[in-house]
């Protein structure tokens, strides 16, 4: 594929700019790239692997000459981001972002972007539980979802451009309204990371009681709960700050479910039980005929090899 982009500036180098930057040149999507991060730390790290063909010390430094710009910082973050860059944006820019939240991200970034600049919200459906710029890889995008949320009066020649490009990179791309977006990730995201968290608290004020029997003998599903609970906790305390309402919405759902599910054993109604959990079995097979996931033995996981 040729470059749809001359120069992809990314603000902020963990886990999703890594990435973005290894299917970039795996597609060659993009002539140049550049990159900045708040900590030094972090930018020397990007430098020392090459990630990106320049690390800039500042965002404004970054964006000058892009003709894409992709925000990948926490959603706090966002407003000062925009405010720091909107005076050195080129003419005709597109500026995208990465995070799992739209409406707060719209308007965080919106008002402060120059009406020579078209803004297009995106979230690729993709990540794991590890940070930082080692962290990527070009696979990580593959068969996975890309939901842009166009605001009203969107560009459709950026629109389209940035549809290909997230194509190119491996996603299949939907659009989607910004609430309606918050609504679905709340269900299938967000919520359950709160449960995540949740367990792992409990089991760990457990553990203090049972001398970590809990920690030595987690099966799986503790064992899969603890890595979900493994991500950065500066972007998931944005995420509910930012998505609180839908959040709230669906936890209230769960929360009508876990008090029928709990009168169910309860009342031994064994009848229920076998008939919800078939019904939500159902819905994980649909998730792996989807292609989201895979029914590999042990969820598809590396063995680990056993040293001596």
């Amino acid at each position: 594929m040729s470059a749809l982009y001359q120069r992809v500036a990314f603000i902020g180098l963990g886990l999703i700019a890594s990435s973005m930057a290894h299917a970039i040149r795996r597609a060659g999507l993009a002539d140049n790239m550049t990159g900045t991060a708040r900590s030094p730390e972090t930018r020397a790290v990007a430098a020392e692997i090459a990630l990106v063909d320049q690390v800039c010390d500042t965002a404004a430094e970054a964006v000058a000459g892009a003709d894409l710009v992709v925000l990948c910082v926490p959603v706090g973050a966002m407003a000062e981001v925009a405010r720091e860059i909107a005076p050195h944006l080129a003419q005709g820019v597109t500026i995208t972002d990465v995070g799992s939240v739209k409406q707060a991200v719209i308007d965080a970034v919106a008002p402060h972007l120059p009406d020579h600049a078209h803004f297009i919200p995106g979230h690729p459906l993709a990540g794991t539980e590890h940070s930082g710029p080692r962290s990527g890889f070009a696979e990580l995008f593959d068969n996975r979802w890309c939901i842009l949320t166009p605001p009203e009066g969107a560009d459709p020649a950026a629109l389209d451009r940035l549809s290909r490009f997230w194509r190119g990179l491996g996603a299949n791309v939907d659009l989607m309204d910004a609430p309606h977006h918050d609504l679905v990730l709340a269900v299938t995201s967000h919520t359950p990371h709160l449960i995540a968290y949740t367990m792992v608290g409990v089991a760990d004020d457990l553990r203090r009681v049972t001398d970590s029997e809990v920690i030595k003998y987690s099966a799986a599903g503790f064992r899969d709960f603890t890595r979900i609970a493994a991500s950065d906790p500066v972007m998931w305390r944005d995420v509910f700050l930012n998505n609180k309402d839908a959040t709230l919405e669906i936890l209230g759902r769960f929360t009508e479910e876990l008090f029928a599910l709990q009168r169910a054993i309860r009342q031994g109604d064994g009848d229920l039980l076998h008939a919800y959990f078939t019904r939500t079995r159902a819905i994980r097979r649909g998730i792996i005929e989807a292609g989201q996931d895979t029914d590999a033995p042990d969820f598809g996981r590396a063995k680990t090899k056993k040293t001596s």
